[in-house]
């Protein structure tokens, strides 16, 4: 069965369909979709591919896919609509809200250090059993009892699972509901976008197969670093527990309705872009306040991380164009999702961008695929 790429696309970014189309043409893709908004108008809507390992169901417009560390920049939006609303103080002390978390020296972590990846909480010490991935109150508590890798605030390090924890802890307890259903209530749900975090059971049918792409030939990926290092702090970040690991984890009715709000955010690419381009407006419509939207890509941390290996730069929960992945030009501000999505916003381009995809890449941190997306994107301006 043969899947042709589908969609529109204006003419003016006719450089974007041409590097999708490549892609797939060498055969880099197994199912993909790409979409850009730009002034509020979409002016880019493709996908192409199989949504299946099989090649029987071809991609369309309402295939869902894990949006892994994508989920971050979802999750963050919520923080900063809880300082908008008034609720939140980024800067005070988390345990005025959260006692728990004052244990073993952590009386002075701020949501703003958490983030930031400042926390120095990006893994558990103390082993915990696969099951307790999916027990928010078994990951919370764990937390709260965790002594900070660093003195909060002192340094950054990428928190990859740890982040969600934290930051839905302090969702739930400022709004009283789930990260999920505050996102849904309050953001995706009023604009209409099919992003989810924690999936109902009747979507899975709608979702992507994730597969691999084959390694390269002599390289040595993030996960090879992890796993011959064990019990190194990286290691914990992201294999304690092991559930996210273990084969076609990701693929579960547990992995996809469960609320990790780090990691198993699912949606279309062009919900991505459109969420990315509702962060621009401004007035009533507003997701986020003009200060917000500012404070949230001023960057907060920078150089060398201790858990992804590499020099890397954050704002206030987004990530900003990293030193050896610019995924964007300078004043943008995203996140990247492991296996290559991306999904970014440019204040000064009118610019919201998504790109989602089921053949996971290694890297660990940008995608080749994502990048030439986004320079064509740029080139077409």
């Amino acid at each position: 069965m043969t899947s042709l790429v589908t969609g529109t696309c204006d003419p003016r970014f006719r450089r974007v369909r041409e590097v999708f189309e490549d892609s797939h043409a060498r055969g880099e893709e197994l199912g993909s979709a790409v979409s850009v908004v730009v002034g509020g108008a979409r002016v880019v809507d493709l996908s192409g591919g199989f949504s299946d390992r099989h090649k029987t169901r071809p991609w369309n417009p309402a295939t869902l896919v894990n949006l892994f560390s994508v989920t971050k920049a979802l999750s963050s939006a919520c923080l900063h609509r809880l300082v908008d609303q008034g609720r939140l103080d980024l800067d005070a002390p988390l345990c005025r809200m959260w006692p728990e978390i004052a244990q073993a020296g952590k009386e002075g972590l701020t949501a703003a250090h958490v983030l930031s990846h400042r926390g120095g909480l990006p893994a558990l010490s103390e082993p915990l059993a696969p099951e307790a991935f999916y027990d928010w109150a078994a990951m919370t508590s764990a937390l709260a009892a965790q002594a900070p890798w660093w003195e909060p605030g002192t340094r950054h390090g990428y928190h990859p699972l740890t982040f969600g924890w934290l930051v839905g802890e302090i969702v739930r307890r400022v709004a009283g509901v789930s990260l999920g259903a505050y996102l849904r209530e309050t953001i995706t749900g009023p604009l209409g976008l099919d992003l989810h975090v924690g999936l109902a059971e009747v979507d899975d049918v709608r979702c992507a197969d994730l597969t691999n792409a084959p390694r390269p030939p002599g390289g040595v990926t993030l996960l090879d670093r992890v796993m011959a290092e064990p019990t190194s702090m990286a290691a914990k970040a992201f294999t304690n527990p092991i559930t996210p690991v273990l084969p076609r984890a990701q693929s579960s009715r547990a992995w996809r309705g469960a609320e990790i709000p780090s990691a198993n955010g699912h949606g279309t690419a062009a919900a991505l872009a459109s969420f990315f381009a509702a962060l621009l407006v401004g007035g009533e419509r507003a997701v986020l306040s003009r200060e917000s939207l500012e404070r949230a890509r001023v960057e907060q941390s920078s150089g060398p991380d201790p858990i992804l290996y590499v020099d890397t730069r954050f704002g206030l929960g987004f990530m900003l164009p990293q030193p050896h992945h610019p995924f964007a030009k300078d004043g943008a501000f995203g996140h990247t999702g492991a296996g290559g999505a991306l999904g970014f916003a440019h204040p000064e381009a009118e610019l919201g961008f998504g790109y989602v995809m089921n053949r996971c890449g290694t890297s660990a941190l940008g995608d080749p695929r994502a990048q030439a997306l986004s320079d064509a994107v740029y080139a077409s301006l």
